[in-house]
């Protein structure tokens, strides 16, 4: 069963960092681009980073930069979003999925961590 599984969300005070992971099927996805994103309730899944099958190569969207860091362990077949200075908006489940050479969605998704920020 090919799946991307997401862990380490949770509630954290504003200006707190959090550590998600992405833990894949590596004969599926380990040549696969994986992002991050995250859907706050009542607005569209926004693209935060993502990170080439190497490990060399990410890409972040202006909301996650300076902020939040991307990383792919391949031995462990998991990419990492290291998030600090955490804001109240940035409350929102976090997904990550496999994207192609275009940084396209291919459909696989995993089911999403939620990370709840007070304030």
């Amino acid at each position: 069963q090919v799946q991307l599984v997401e862990s380490g969300g949770g509630l954290v005070q504003a200006g707190g960092s959090l550590r998600l992971s992405c833990a894949y099927t590596a004969r599926a996805f380990s040549s696969y681009i994986v992002g991050w994103f995250r859907q706050a309730p009542g607005k569209d899944r926004e693209f935060l980073a993502a990170v080439d099958a190497s490990g060399g190569s990410s890409h972040y969207a202006d909301s996650a930069k300076g902020r939040f860091t991307i990383s792919r362990d391949k031995p462990k077949n998991t990419v990492t979003l290291q998030m600090n200075s955490l804001k109240p908006e940035d409350t929102a489940l976090y997904f990550c999925a496999a994207l192609n050479d275009d940084y396209q969605q291919t459909g696989y998704w995993g089911h999403g961590t939620q990370v709840t920020v007070s304030s």
